[in-house]
């Protein structure tokens, strides 16, 4: 089974704006700042810093993250005998504690290559 034949063809964004974004920004931040205060202490805290200020200004490690980093967990499988579908395995990639960091990073170096270098990043997604 190989990958590039289970990944995603089309990806679809979308996000939710505030039209009064000014008078909810505030009250947002303070509840933000208090419940961080209240967590525990994450000792990933400062690896997931580190991941997320890495900057992709190079075209050759923009290349070499979307190639290591795969567009979709490789661990989803599904089990089939003589055609039937056993069982699935799901993607334990969630389990993964920096998963947010690492694929924001690959998406930085791809925007990065589509943006700024204007590539075909296609036959990375």
């Amino acid at each position: 089974m190989k990958v590039f034949n289970n990944t995603t063809k089309k990806i679809f964004l979308a996000s939710w704006v505030s039209i009064n974004q000014t008078e909810n920004s505030d009250h947002k931040a303070s509840q933000l700042n208090h419940s961080v205060s209240n967590s525990y202490w994450n000792i990933l805290q400062p690896l997931r810093h580190r991941v997320d200020s890495i900057q992709v200004r190079d075209r050759q490690l923009a290349h070499r993250l979307c190639k290591l980093i795969p567009s979709q967990c490789p661990f989803e499988r599904d089990v089939k005998l003589f055609g039937k579908t056993l069982f699935h395995i799901p993607p334990m990639c969630k389990l993964n504690p920096l998963y947010e960091e690492v694929v924001g990073l690959r998406f930085r170096a791809m925007c990065y290559l589509a943006d700024d270098c204007g590539e075909d990043v296609s036959h990375y997604c």
